[in-house]
């Protein structure tokens, strides 16, 4: 059947208008990603690789949304089957690279970006471009396999016709702390393109991430100013306030309430799917709103049950119910957690922390301290709740068990803000310990008490302020001491003690009226041989401080007495 060209024409002209359609479509789900709403973002992407299934584009939009959202094997799949689809479009072999670097698999993420590079044009700066991007992904940015393919996008757009590259390049040096020149490319990108709004958010991020809190501000209120429905500066806003809160503790509740205000106006302006809803629970967590954390986190937990990410949902539930003293619910989903973790890279210090905070609440002090000490080999900075076991094992009377737990905390992290009381409570257990074991008659080692006086020590050391190191260092080394011929190793810290509450801060005397006394009784017994003046004047100053004691006045009448008649000889 002949056509006319009339028709011919027609047929074009449909062939050109259903183009510019789908060109719009791809346009809008590439901005509803730009903005974060991924459900809307999925849904289109799926609509058009249905309709346009030769299309490789398409495809490797939808696998970046699923990148976007974790799902790395729903990613792999989907741009496999772009190539498939499309074989000679470079865009979904650079978004098999993207998931190999993301499994942390470089070199088939190298393969997969040289075929990338083969199939595509020399002159193609697109591909050369989103490798570059890739390698800047996940927690462990590869700068310098990056910046040679940045470097060959920037010289192949020789007339600087796409902002993104700008862009790029700003996040390679935004993510490297080089201002200046991540400043200058997010500014000739926005010279490209004014609206471009992800350049003036990150931005405002580098501003943030340099601690400069006002200009962010001021930078991500532009961007909301320019168009109040653009999600992510919501978010970062929200991100730049829970920083600033926990920079300044003075304003933390203050500034976590604009917070989660601006977090709650970005949940509305995306579609409040499972991923959102997740992050914004992520996001309660840090801003310490843990009654609200567990909410939201029991709606999560049955509106996507076989999600993979509900793993993530169980962790924030043993930390909400923790921090809202639910202990017991709290010890079954942190042990419902550690039942469904296959990957144990994923598990984290905080994981272990929450529950052998759990276990220590439930009496379990020995599952605690596997656990916690778990906790501080992965980060460091858990290393308070490691003393509160050692705290736990003190106050039940345990004190072999403390001292050995605040050894491994002090030795973890000699500059932490509690080291002082782990000092001073290690003294306690050590000498505590040693005195046990005396009253059940084990015969100690008195390298337990050398222990304890070492700790004690540097408590009067860091906080020369702190009257009882003095104290229990007499006491201790008057153990030290030899039973027989004492040498009066207790004598210098009574005597420091005495001067800290009645020279240097002499109203501290009458709260410390028994330990006065203490310190008065034992001079006077020690100088009862030697000195009989110096015991007599320590021994009366006891009766002023407390006059209910019956040592001292004892003790005086003793020495002050008749000196015993020499035996008679007998003729």
């Amino acid at each position: 059947m002949k056509m006319t060209k009339k028709a011919i024409t027609l047929g074009l002209g449909l062939v050109v208008m259903g183009s510019a359609s789908f060109a719009q479509s791809l346009s809008d789900a590439k901005k509803a990603l730009d903005a974060e709403q991924y459900q809307k973002a999925t849904s289109m992407l799926k609509a058009l690789v249905k309709s346009q299934e030769k299309k490789g584009e398409n495809y490797f939009n939808l696998g970046n949304v699923y990148l976007q959202t974790d799902y790395i094997d729903s990613a792999r799949a989907v741009f496999q089957q772009g190539v498939t689809a499309d074989p000679k479009n470079s865009l979904n072999y650079i978004g098999l690279g993207e998931a190999d670097l993301l499994s942390n698999n470089a070199a088939s993420a190298k393969t997969n970006f040289d075929k990338a590079v083969e199939v595509s044009s020399k002159k193609d700066y697109i591909p050369q471009l989103y490798i570059g991007k890739a390698y800047l992904l996940g927690d462990k940015p590869d700068f310098a396999a990056a910046l040679p393919y940045l470097q060959k996008a920037d010289e192949l757009d020789a007339n600087d016709k796409d902002a993104e590259t700008f862009l790029a390049m700003g996040d390679y040096n935004a993510l490297q702390r080089k201002n200046s020149e991540a400043l200058q490319n997010y500014m000739r990108a926005l010279n490209i393109d004014g609206t471009l709004l992800r350049a003036k958010v990150q931005i405002g991020k580098m501003y943030k991430e340099s601690r400069a809190f006002p200009e962010s501000e001021g930078q991500l209120n532009e961007v909301i100013a320019a168009d109040a429905n653009y999600g992510p500066a919501y978010r970062e806003i929200a991100e730049l306030y829970m920083q600033w809160a926990n920079f300044e503790p003075a304003n933390f509740e203050a500034k976590a309430a604009q917070a989660l205000t601006n977090y709650k106006k970005y949940l509305d302006l995306t579609d409040k799917s499972y991923e959102s809803r997740l992050r914004y629970a992520q996001f309660l967590f840090y801003a310490k709103d843990f009654k609200t954390l567990e909410q939201e986190t029991a709606a999560l937990a049955t509106m996507s049950p076989n999600d993979p990410k509900n793993l993530v949902v169980s962790r924030l539930r043993g930390y909400s119910a923790f921090e809202n003293k639910n202990f017991p619910q709290s010890l079954e989903y942190m042990n419902d957690f550690f039942a469904k973790v296959k990957d144990t890279t994923r598990i984290v210090g905080s994981d272990y922390l929450y529950l052998g905070r759990a276990q220590l609440a439930s009496g379990n002090d020995s599952l605690a301290l596997i656990n916690i000490t778990k906790a501080v080999i992965k980060d460091s900075t858990n290393v308070d709740a490691l003393a509160e076991v050692a705290k736990a094992y003190f106050d039940a009377k345990k004190y072999d068990k403390s001292a050995k737990v605040y050894e491994t905390v002090i030795a973890a992290d000699t500059s932490a803000k509690g080291v002082l009381y782990s000092y001073f409570y290690n003294g306690l257990a050590n000498y505590f310990d040693y005195a046990a074991k005396i009253n059940a008659q084990q015969k100690p080692s008195k390298d337990l008490l050398a222990k304890a006086d070492a700790s004690i020590a540097k408590v009067a050391k860091l906080a020369p302020e702190t009257t009882d190191a003095y104290l229990y260092r007499a006491r201790i080394n008057s153990l030290i001491d030899d039973e027989t011929a004492p040498k009066g190793l207790m004598v210098p810290f009574y005597e420091e003690f005495i001067k800290k509450v009645t020279v240097d801060k002499p109203e501290l005397a009458a709260a410390n009226a028994k330990k006065l006394a203490e310190a008065y009784d034992n001079l006077g017994a020690f100088y009862a041989t030697s000195d009989k003046a110096k015991a007599l004047d320590y021994l009366n100053k006891s009766i002023a401080a407390n006059p209910a004691g019956t040592f001292a006045p004892a003790k005086i009448k003793e020495i002050s007495g008749p000196a015993p008649k020499a035996p008679v000889k007998k003729k």
